[in-house]
Formats: structure tokens, sequence, C-alpha cells
């Protein structure tokens, strides 16, 4: 998350400089580290729907949150590798955002209800975070792509998708 958005962000846009997106990063954790509670990890997960227990809220938050966050991030970061090069179209990266929104959805509603289930309530506000911070990711690619394309998107490479580039 954030390896081209944030330069971008930081470089060219600038609404905010890094240290106050760190005062906004930390005031979140320490209201979330606040609101999570802790119940200690759930037992092993049954035979059963995994996608349905997560949903639930029922299994560890560990297994709720590293499996798709670390597909998640694999994801994004080959969309946005591709069309920083040029291989990928702009609309091919918007596919991309759009096919990942509700499993994105879905995962964060899983790790929010299994926040509870860990031991220490550190990691629950941590995942918590995270899931907040990737539909922060979502926001800045969207203003990338609508206001600034050009600073993001190989443009000069791209000749079936040029017009997107405006």
């Amino acid at each position: 998350m954030f390896i081209h958005s944030l330069p971008v962000f930081f470089t060219h846009i600038g609404y905010a400089s890094p240290l106050e997106l760190l005062v906004i990063f930390l005031g979140l954790f320490i209201v979330l580290f606040m609101a999570t509670q802790a119940r200690g990890e759930n037992g092993p997960l049954q035979q059963g729907d995994y996608l349905f227990a997560a949903w639930s809220g029922k299994v560890k938050l560990a297994w709720a949150f590293w499996p798709f966050f670390l597909v998640l991030n694999a994801s994004l970061y080959a969309a946005d590798i591709l069309a920083t090069t040029g291989i990928f179209t702009v609309s091919s990266w918007d596919d991309i955002h759009i096919a990942l929104l509700l499993p994105i959805v879905w995962w964060a509603t899983s790790v929010w209800r299994c926040s509870a289930n860990s031991t220490a309530r550190a990691w629950g506000a941590c995942a918590r975070l995270m899931t907040i911070s990737v539909f922060f990711e979502y926001g800045l690619k969207l203003l990338i792509r609508m206001d600034y394309p050009r600073l993001f998107f190989n443009c000069e490479e791209l000749l079936l998708d040029y017009g997107s580039c405006f």
C-alpha cells in the first residue's frame, strides 16, 4: 500500500504534509485502541466455511487479516507497476480496482468483527487501522485517477487509452 500513491500525493498534490498524516494516523490508532476489546483468540476453525466464519467474526484475527492483506497488496502493487510502465491501460487499472472493491469490503468487515479475537488490543487496533488505510488508499488513487492521471500513468505509451490521461 501507498508505494506509488503517497509519493505522488506529497510531491505533486500536497493536501497534507507527511507529519500531518502521521499525526492523523497516530490519532486514529489511539481512538481505535480505546474502542477495541480483546477477548482472546478463538479456538481452531471447525469444519465449515472459512469465508462465512470470518465474516461472522468467529476466527482468529490473524486468519482473517493476513491472507487477504498479502494478496491485496500484491495485486495493487502489480497493477500500479503495470500501469506506470504503460503495460496496463488506464481503464484496465480501473477494472482491477473495481474488481477488488467487493472483496475489500468483505475483508474490512471480517477484520473489524474478528479484531476482538486477538491476544492484545493493540493487534486489533492495528488491524482496524489497516482496513481504514486501505480505504484511504482507494480514495487517494481515485483522486490521482480523476485529477492527476498524467503524474501516475505513462500516457506517452498508451495509444489506445490516451484520452483517459486528460
